[in-house]
């Protein structure tokens, strides 16, 4: 596997698990998630677009601060708006992510430890690589 099939493969393995994260945590199927269309996932009463608009603006690493100082890990919608956030993070490229000092490598460090605070760390037994 070369290096852009690996950035490829987390980007897959993170909207895969999203995709299983929203069937656990609302008991129903996921089929997609329209951020555009289902903007009710807030962190802390801040928006998610607020959240994906300072990632636009390279604002990676403000912006997950906020939500990991904010999030309630109890709060299912809290924990979708945060994984929708790293979903959004993966589908950056990686020059996009590496000029505003951030990598694919810790987009997926963010959503495994996503995973685990909020109790899904099952989920993260699945994301294992060889680490």
């Amino acid at each position: 596997m070369d290096f852009t099939d690996e950035k490829d493969y987390i980007m897959r393995i993170i909207k895969e698990m999203v995709r299983v994260l929203f069937s656990l945590v609302f008991g129903k199927k996921y089929v997609s998630v329209e951020i555009e269309k289902e903007n009710k996932y807030e962190v802390y009463g801040k928006k998610l677009q607020s959240f994906l608009d300072m990632i636009d603006s390279g604002q990676i690493n403000e912006a997950e601060n906020i939500l990991l100082n904010n999030i309630d890990y109890t709060n299912k919608d809290e924990v979708m708006a945060a994984a929708l956030f790293y979903q959004h993070l993966s589908e950056k490229d990686s020059e996009f992510l590496e000029n505003n000092n951030y990598t694919k490598e810790e987009v997926l460090s963010g959503f495994k430890q996503l995973l685990v605070q909020s109790g899904y760390q099952d989920l993260f037994y699945m994301l294992k690589d060889d680490e």
